[in-house]
């Protein structure tokens, strides 16, 4: 999917326009406020995304969105970046936009109407349920969480952590094994859809990372499933698809990623440039004087125009030969684009110094929040050995 170039680059600067003048200058927004307290105030804006014709950007037209090639919403997903909440105001926020991705290519037309359509309408919120904490490690074979097949029923028992923004969502999209027997590894996994209010659906607490505890979207919860049973029809495709289904979401999913971080990355290099030049070490001496912060300056420079070109790069071939073609590049970009991403954070920290560790501003919360990115969606090391183990697989032969 794609739309032309004019119309595109309209869509591009009004979405522009509206993150700087409704979200990033706006007196309103405190990080030191919870979801749950912005949430009336970013429905407001959520109303004005609609009567833009803006809402859902990530979605091909046919479902109401705009019908965006990855490459064109890559550059969308830079400039929604730049605001904390720019992603959930256009309602494409993680986990529900890649919720809805599974729910449109693999939901039967009942879960489509009643679990895609809210989502898509900005009415619910969803959670995706896989990580558990009895498993921990990169290999995603490695799950306790069982669902038994009674009669036209599935019975969920197992225990999840790190299920995002299960707080206050409808719904969970929950990765269970269905099949502990079959010799594929692979194919012992489902997806199934398990409303939030269903009985057996255990909320236990949203995990304190690095000190913050979140809530509603940002959060990300402890779960248990006890006995919790679920009609057969909300089962995701078919059974010992999930980690098809998974797959398939993960590699537009990384470029949506990559190009939020780097929006994230060009708000911190104004707030790093801007500092440096008012922040005086003694009269008329600014910390930019410094060939330390000027290195910094030019480094950061170097890295964010990189990592740019690599992620689009990568978006453009999914778009043209679809995301096998791109198992190297969507690696590469995901350890990459999130190590620079820690470099730009950690150097503008210390430009602003002590008031960088605080909440007066916005570094300490994107410090926290993202130092997962090297763990989440794959662990650096993860993507680097199969980097190398498909560049060295060409020599070899």
């Amino acid at each position: 999917m794609a739309i032309a170039d004019k119309e595109f680059q309209k869509i591009k600067s009004t979405i522009k326009d509206f993150i700087k003048e409704e979200m990033v200058s706006e007196e309103k927004f405190d990080i030191q406020h919870t979801f749950k307290e912005h949430l009336p105030y970013l429905e407001e804006k959520r109303d004005k995304v609609r009567s833009l014709g803006l809402f859902t950007p990530q979605i091909p037209k046919e479902y109401g969105g705009l019908g965006l090639s990855l490459y064109q919403l890559g550059q969308i997903y830079e400039i929604l970046g730049h605001s904390f909440y720019g992603l959930y105001v256009f309602n494409c926020q993680a986990p529900d936009a890649g919720n809805m991705e599974i729910l449109m290519d693999h939901g039967s037309d009942y879960q489509k109407e009643t679990f895609l359509k809210p989502l898509l309408n900005g009415d619910a919120r969803s959670c995706f349920s896989m990580t558990e904490p009895e498993f921990a490690g990169s290999n995603p074979t490695m799950m306790g969480t069982i669902a038994k097949k009674d009669g036209k029923n599935y019975v969920i028992n197992g225990h999840k952590w790190f299920t995002s923004s299960a707080d206050g969502a409808s719904f969970a999209i929950a990765m269970v094994v269905t099949d502990p027997d079959n010799p594929n590894p692979y194919l012992r996994a489902s997806q199934i859809i398990v409303p939030t209010d269903t009985e057996g659906f255990k909320f236990i607490r949203n995990i304190p990372v690095m000190g913050d505890e979140g809530d509603g979207w940002n959060a990300h919860a402890e779960i248990r499933y006890e006995n919790c049973t679920v009609p057969e029809e909300n089962l995701l495709g078919k059974a010992g698809e999930g980690f098809k289904i998974a797959q398939d979401r993960l590699g537009p999913g990384r470029i949506h990623h990559c190009m939020r971080w780097v929006g994230e990355c060009e708000r911190m290099f104004d707030m790093m440039c801007n500092r440096a030049l008012t922040r005086e070490l003694a009269p008329n001496k600014p910390l930019a004087t410094k060939q330390t912060i000027q290195n910094w300056i030019a480094e950061s420079r170097a890295e964010i125009n990189a990592s740019r070109l690599m992620v689009l790069d990568t978006a453009k071939k999914i778009d043209e030969h679809g995301a096998d073609s791109a198992k190297v590049e969507i690696s590469t970009i995901k350890f990459y684009v999130a190590n620079v991403l820690q470099n730009v954070l950690d150097r503008v920290l210390q430009v602003h110094g002590a008031l960088g560790m605080t909440d007066d501003t916005p570094i300490a919360l994107l410090y926290r929040h993202e130092r997962a990115a090297r763990i989440y969606d794959g662990a650096d090391e993860v993507h680097k050995v199969r980097v190398a183990r498909e560049i060295l697989k060409s020599y070899s032969k």
